[in-house]
């Protein structure tokens, strides 16, 4: 029987010494591949084979690349890692350049193929205390195969012979779970790879596009309140932001669920430095969709954002460039909306003595649509931060941060001068009327101190007289208790008068 019809009823590998059953491996620890028990140690290229074999070829190929290698030691078996090697690039090569090639029987071997080779454990850091913007990432040491296996899945897919009928039927739901849970390797290479496919997978496979939001969606709520810890974030909220792109008009209410319930807890994150520019583009992304969802991203601004700003300034300047991205796209009538709130808390942050908090507070004014935002609702808007301005230009340490102030307060004296100056009086009254309270309280706790000092002067003065009355009455007591009477000749002790 043609080699094609064999294959399909048992596998060439099966009792291929040193080879671990498929799903058992773990990463950069696989078996070692005996060349002289190998079935096809050696195949026929391509090109030189007859075009009536050429799928039989294939199909050889696929299971010769099912076999594993250790890659932790770098000399061993190197021929047999330089076959698999070649192996590899001539089936990129054929599914790249190839028409036809991609026929019914060969889907199970291929997606068997890719499966072998890139589901594994992923191996614990070596590094418990990982920091991805500090520390070097753990390569991932089969990566010279490995890449191979990615490029065939990313041309299998995109192959113009690709039938996602077809297709579904061996990638399915647990295909893509075991997929999903690869972004959590360290090599930034594996994950580039993966959020490619990923994407391909969710535009050709239409019946595992919903599956395959609420498992990013599991993901993302067990990195939120539990593990605080998936390197694979940031590749994440990048797929997702070309799917809400493509999300349909009127929004579903599981969407907006995703916004509140996700994509705003994630700014609590310890790690938001790293995925802060992809996560801005995905609440950017609702916006633009729909302006109503303003009024979600308003708890953004106020319970998020800010509410954080003390526990860690630089979490707050990689927030401020989500902030802006969000106002470019806001609308003025859902702007009117947020105004007050937000700046009330550009306000506080101005005044706060960290002059790079008050620095990116005051970097709102040099961005054109914010600035005719502002000065379109000045009337609001002034109000709420001419007092911080003011003051804070007097009483900063910073001189940069004086000059922003006085180029802002300029600003709004050329929007409003007439508001600009009633402010400033009423700002001086104020001023006036709360330094005369100040000397008022002042004197009114001077007076009770006095009063307090007399009182206690008082209390002391009469407890020592007190204590001298108690002293006097002690010393003018007898030192007997009874006195004899004297003896009188006159007397008569019976109460007779005597007689002479």
């Amino acid at each position: 029987k043609p080699f094609l019809q064999q294959q399909l009823s048992h596998s060439a590998f099966t009792k291929t010494p040193g080879l671990k059953p498929q799903g058992a491996n773990n990463s950069s620890d696989y078996s070692v591949f005996n060349l002289s028990n190998s079935p096809f140690p050696l195949s026929i290229p391509f090109p030189d084979a007859p075009v009536a074999e050429l799928h039989d070829l294939f199909c050889k190929k696929l299971q010769q690349c099912c076999v594993l290698f250790d890659f932790l030691d770098c000399v061993a078996d190197l021929k047999g890692k330089e076959i698999k090697r070649a192996a590899l690039n001539e089936l990129v090569e054929s599914v790249a350049t190839s028409r036809g090639v991609l026929i019914e029987p060969l889907y199970p071997e291929a997606i068997k193929m890719i499966s072998v080779n890139i589901f594994r454990t992923l191996p614990p850091s070596e590094n418990p205390e990982f920091d991805p913007e500090e520390d070097e990432p753990t390569l991932e040491a089969s990566w010279p195969h490995l890449q191979l296996v990615y490029e065939f899945f990313l041309r299998f897919l995109e192959s113009p012979d690709f039938q996602p009928s077809m297709a579904k039927r061996y990638v399915d739901q647990k295909f893509v779970l075991q997929l999903l849970e690869l972004f959590d390797s360290e090599d930034p290479r594996e994950r580039e790879y993966l959020k490619t496919i990923l994407h391909r997978v969710y535009g050709k496979l239409l019946g595992l596009r919903a599956y395959i939001r609420k498992q990013i969606n599991n993901i993302f709520l067990r990195f939120i309140y539990e593990t605080e810890h998936f390197n694979g974030v940031a590749e994440l909220l990048e797929i997702l932001g070309s799917i809400i792109n493509g999300f349909a008009l009127p929004l579903k209410s599981e969407h907006k669920q995703f916004l509140v319930r996700v994509l705003i807890p994630l700014h609590t994150a310890k790690s938001l430095s790293i995925f802060h520019a992809q996560l801005a583009y995905c609440v950017v992304q609702f916006m633009e969709k729909d302006a109503t969802v303003t009024e979600y991203v308003r708890v953004l601004f106020l319970c998020t954002y800010f509410g954080i700003i003390s526990l860690c300034v630089f979490l707050f300047i990689c927030m401020y460039v989500c902030i802006e991205e969000i106002l470019d796209v806001i609308e003025p009538s859902q702007f009117i909306r947020v105004q007050e709130p937000l700046f009330k808390q550009i306000s506080a942050c101005i005044s706060s003595p960290h002059f790079q908090v008050a620095e990116r507070a005051l970097y709102f004014w040099n961005n054109e649509y914010i600035l005719s935002l502002i000065e379109e609702n000045c009337q609001v808007i002034l109000p709420l931060v001419f007092a911080t301005l003011y003051r804070v230009s007097k009483e900063h340490w910073n001189q940069t941060i004086v000059s922003l102030i006085y180029n802002v307060l300029k600003t709004f004296m050329e929007m409003n001068s007439k508001l600009f100056d009633d402010l400033t009086a009423s700002y001086k009254v104020e001023k006036q009327k709360e330094m005369k309270r100040e000397r008022e309280r002042t004197e009114l706790w001077r007076g009770l101190e006095e009063q307090q000092e007399r009182r206690l002067q008082t209390l002391g003065e009469a407890s020592r007289n007190q204590k001298n009355l108690q002293e006097r009455g002690e010393s003018a007591q007898p030192s007997s208790p009874q006195t004899a009477l004297p003896e009188h000749p006159d007397l008569d002790l019976s109460g007779a008068p005597s007689t002479t």
